[in-house]
């Protein structure tokens, strides 16, 4: 399956996601939707990104916006993680790269010496005909959900 690209439909793709949740992209037409990808449940930066998306929640609803969160973590730990932080938005279980793929998030990481295949911490803004309208690759959290508050609010 080919990557997304800026300008143009994103082809419709089915998840799974927390609450019990299928997440299909064409079900949201209609809605502006973020989609932001993440390395992992419970770090640090990946927390205080969520909190970030969580506390601007209200302003998103108004603007006609659904976040999802991403990552290849299971269920479980995004049940948790969801619980834990109250973040009023679903979180997707990637455990197959399917998403991470079609958006092109996946990058040759470096820790502690030890190269590795990782999620590159990336967003995506999709209009409402499903037309990805912006995209933040290789995104440092400081800062970023107001980025992309202001995108939306520029739709």
């Amino acid at each position: 399956m080919p990557s997304v690209e800026l300008n143009k439909p994103v082809p419709d793709f089915e998840a799974p996601a927390t609450g019990d949740q299928t997440i299909r992209l064409d079900n949201l037409k209609g809605q502006n939707v973020v989609i932001y990808f993440y390395p992992k449940d419970n770090t640090p930066g990946c927390t205080t990104e969520g909190q970030d998306f969580r506390d601007r929640m209200k302003q998103f609803e108004e603007l006609d916006t659904v976040i999802l969160g991403v990552s290849r973590d299971g269920l479980k730990a995004h049940e948790n993680f969801r619980a834990k932080h109250e973040f009023p938005f679903h979180l997707i279980s990637d455990k197959d790269e399917a998403l991470c793929n079609l958006f092109n998030v996946i990058k040759l990481k470096k820790l502690y010496g030890k190269e590795y295949m990782g999620v590159d911490r990336s967003t995506f803004l999709i209009d409402k005909d499903g037309v990805l309208r912006a995209e933040w690759r290789g995104v440092k959290v400081k800062g970023h959900a107001d980025e992309v508050l202001e995108a939306v609010q520029a739709l």
